[in-house]
């Protein structure tokens, strides 16, 4: 009796395939469907945390379509695998027990039918992925020095970023929906360094809320469209924003580079507030009283890349530039139809 290490000589019988000229197509088709060779790619999920315990390292799956991880809302592993113990957080431990007890129960069978519902039961732990429509996601709670808390669950982002507190989740694989409340600062006459806004009236902050959708063309998210809405109080008035992308490159982790154009419409009473003067502000700083209309307001293009200098430390670099209508681009406040902005951000992941 002869016994062979099959897996060892896989790929040679397989590459070899081809020269058995001798046998039917449909049995060399059998025969590389049994010895079953998938190409794919190793994704390392880095581990956070079981229960309250930090975790290091990370797990490894095998996919043959590493193109749609940013569907992943859950990591599954056999009963009897062997990081299952360590990853259990304590109060998930009597379950996990139970569960393993009830599937060593099961023959081989019945843990193999195709018409059997899938059962499972959560270990307690978290892993951390970056996702394509959004960057940084990572379950559990995440805290970083920047002025950010992100809490996630399921496909559900709850979050607190500098002025803004939300939530943000998909609907369905190609729909992205987020809602909440941020401050807006109001115009102060110190914002303009060389004394042009002196005089003026400080115009108050407001709480105001915010409704963005966003839709994707294409399930890999690489172009999207969206339109956004923000309104207060009454004498605040209200923005809209229509916004399209695109994704550049084919990383996987939320890297990489993208670009997008939008436009703006307000009321009158949101373009007055950047950019009116009033009777009263006219009598401090000697200048023209401007009334603007409701309507178009701008647009724009900005560039994002997102770059990984190391696994915990990310930068984000971002160049943008604004036109104005040619209304609000004559108005004293503005004294320029077209604005550019900068920015490079360094984030610290723990």
């Amino acid at each position: 009796q002869w016994f062979l290490a099959i897996t060892r000589y896989a790929d040679h019988l397989l590459d070899d395939l081809p020269n058995l000229t001798g046998w039917p197509d449909r049995v060399r088709t059998m025969q590389a469907n049994w010895i079953g060779r998938s190409q794919g790619a190793e994704i390392h999920f880095p581990l956070v945390r079981a229960g309250d315990t930090a975790l290091d390292g990370s797990l490894t799956v095998f996919t043959t379509r590493p193109d749609t991880l940013f569907g992943v809302s859950y990591l599954v592993l056999a009963p009897e695998h062997p990081l299952v113990e360590a990853l259990t957080s304590a109060e998930q431990r009597d379950a996990v027990a139970a569960f393993q007890a009830w599937v060593s129960r099961q023959s081989e069978q019945e843990r193999t039918a195709e018409d059997r519902s899938k059962r499972g039961v959560a270990l307690g732990a978290s892993v951390e992925y970056e996702n394509a429509y959004d960057g940084a996601d990572e379950t559990e709670l995440e805290v970083e020095p920047a002025g950010a808390v992100h809490y996630r669950k399921g496909d559900h982002l709850f979050f607190w970023e500098g002025m803004e507190l939300g939530w943000r989740g998909r609907l369905a694989d190609v729909w992205l929906v987020q809602a909440g409340i941020r401050n807006e600062g109001g115009l102060e006459p110190d914002d303009s360094e060389d004394g042009n806004l002196d005089g003026i009236l400080p115009r108050d902050s407001h709480v105001v809320g915010f409704l963005e959708v966003r839709r994707a063309v294409g399930d890999d998210w690489r172009n999207w469209v969206a339109a956004r809405l923000m309104g207060g109080p009454s004498d605040f008035g209200v923005l809209g924003v229509l916004a399209a992308g695109r994704r550049f490159g084919d990383q996987l982790d939320g890297t990489g580079t993208e670009l997008y154009g939008f436009m703006t419409f307000g009321t009158d009473k949101f373009i007055n507030k950047d950019f009116g003067v009033t009777a009263a502000d006219a009598v401090g700083s000697g200048l023209p009283v401007t009334t603007l209309s409701g309507g178009y307001r701008s647009t724009g293009v900005q560039l994002v890349h997102r770059r990984h200098l190391t696994r915990k430390l990310h930068a984000i670099a971002q160049a943008g530039v604004e036109f104005y209508s040619s209304d609000i681009g004559d108005s004293p406040i503005a004294r320029s139809d077209t604005e550019f902005e900068l920015s490079l951000a360094l984030v610290w992941r723990f």
